[in-house]
């Protein structure tokens, strides 16, 4: 069996980030972190979120970035709406984790867990 390996694409600042990695952590899980800040996402990685959970189950709606981005008045495509998400992670709801094919979003206890279990 191989071992889990967990990709957590978010930020320092993330209490959310914060919690994902701590949850990991706890289970001697091996985390690559990803800080959004210094790296931003590969778009190809962004899509297959995307294509998971459609976009703006991805976008944090009533984060602070979103507001100030005006993307809710901006008339603009799914590719111009990933291309400020991948220059402005905070438009995100933190984290992104991965372990295979396993995706979540935001702050998702029963998603990690299904992660442990599937692996």
């Amino acid at each position: 069996m191989s071992e889990l390996q967990v990709q957590v694409f978010g930020t320092r600042k993330s209490k959310e980030t914060r919690a994902a990695e701590r949850f990991f952590k706890e289970r001697k899980i091996k985390i690559h972190f990803v800080d959004l800040k210094e790296r931003p996402i590969a778009k190809g990685e962004l899509a297959r979120f995307v294509q998971k959970f459609g976009l703006n189950a991805l976008l944090d709606l009533s984060g602070k970035a979103y507001e100030r981005s005006n993307l809710a008045y901006l008339r603009t495509t799914e590719d111009g709406v990933i291309a400020r998400v991948i220059e402005d992670p905070d438009l995100l709801r933190l984290p992104l984790v991965r372990a295979g094919k396993h995706l979540t979003v935001g702050e998702d206890l029963d998603g990690w867990k299904a992660m442990l279990a599937g692996s």
